[in-house]
């Protein structure tokens, strides 16, 4: 997918610049087969820096589209497919999958009614997580539960790595309250998202339970993944919803489908707290788990 996403902003910048792909391969000194393979993303493509800058140049990208596609043709050879020294351990297919969209994606919303998403959890909390029997990995199996909390905690360098995605949370109050692991683990967790809502790209806000009946209620925990635009302002690649179950995932991508959940999420954002008052409230929880 990232390198779809590629192919497809340089695409779009060539056709910005008046190119066609014969005149731009020319001017490239590259046969027209390999302008189109790149903007296709084809797999057996490889992304160098120096040759998307030279495509840059040529099709007078702005700075701002430079340092994205630079920093994306890095992630191509850095980041591709890290996850994959997982496999095999018990990290189940189906997620391999949401991890590149992650990777991928310039937004990502998450609803959690029942527990802290991954991306924000502490190593305590995950590990109490991971314990539980009826997840995807045998609680019993202590090798297999180590690296999926380790990878749990090695995906969270996607919030601060170059260019990284805008990350919102709207997490119901259960889930601040619900002791998970004991008053210390709580406390932990409580303060990382603190510590996380500082960031530029993280928002978190609470649904209190005074908000009363929500959309959320209905729908249960999802994430909505949203990737980059081209020069008009089109998605490179529809928005996917994403649903968790202990035995498998469901991803939704058909426009009907994106337009229910982003009104589910409206609704929500209507009812929840915002980010000042979410983080006061989060402060107080702490206090109380650290009186208790």
């Amino acid at each position: 997918m990232l390198r779809r996403q590629i192919g497809r902003k340089l695409e779009a910048l060539r056709r910005a610049a008046g190119l066609t792909m014969e005149q731009a391969a020319e001017d490239l000194d590259r046969a027209r087969a390999t302008l189109h393979r790149i903007e296709n993303g084809a797999e057996n493509v490889r992304f160098r820096a120096a040759d998307v800058k030279e495509m840059l140049n040529l099709y007078g990208a702005s700075t701002e589209d430079a340092e994205l596609l630079l920093a994306m043709t890095a992630a191509t050879r850095e980041n591709k497919n890290w996850w994959h020294d997982y496999i095999g351990s018990g990290l189940p297919r189906w997620f391999q999958l949401y991890i590149g969209l992650e990777e991928a994606a310039t937004s990502i919303r998450h609803y959690r009614p029942e527990l802290v998403p991954g991306l924000l959890q502490t190593r305590a909390y995950a590990t109490q997580v991971f314990e539980m029997p009826g997840g995807a990995i045998d609680p019993r199996a202590d090798e297999e539960r180590e690296r999926a909390i380790q990878l749990r905690i090695d995906r969270q360098a996607l919030l601060t790595r170059f260019a990284p995605p805008q990350l919102s949370v709207i997490l119901n109050e259960a889930v601040l309250r619900r002791p998970v692991g004991g008053g210390a683990v709580m406390i932990e967790q409580l303060d990382q998202i603190l510590k996380a809502m500082e960031l530029p790209n993280v928002t978190v806000r609470v649904l209190p339970f005074s908000a009363g009946l929500h959309a959320g209620a209905m729908s249960g925990a999802f994430s909505i993944i949203n990737f980059p635009t081209d020069n008009s302002g089109k998605d490179v690649e529809p928005p996917v919803t994403y649903l968790e179950s202990a035995t498998g995932a469901i991803y939704l991508d058909k426009p009907h489908e994106t337009a229910a959940y982003n009104t589910i999420w409206a609704d929500m954002t209507g009812h929840a707290l915002d980010e000042a008052r979410s983080k006061s409230l989060i402060r107080q929880i702490a206090e109380e788990y650290s009186r208790a």
